[in-house]
């Protein structure tokens, strides 16, 4: 997964198959603001949740 821009903000994930765990680091005008966890099962993560989440992530900003 690259990194995906959208309502002013960069997110770039980042995932552990072996610990099944993620990240999503936020970014705005290139500095950084947060990280958003997340756990998910199988070789990667779910397109849909890391969409869910960064949508939330916007509206709620």
């Amino acid at each position: 997964m690259g990194a995906i821009e959208q309502g002013g903000y960069r997110f770039e994930v980042e995932y552990s198959v072996s610990l099944q765990k993620g990240a999503l680091h936020v970014y705005q005008e290139g500095e950084f603001k947060e990280e958003l966890t997340f756990e998910f099962q199988g070789e990667q993560p779910d397109g849909q949740l890391i969409e869910k989440m960064i949508n939330e992530y916007i509206e709620n900003s």
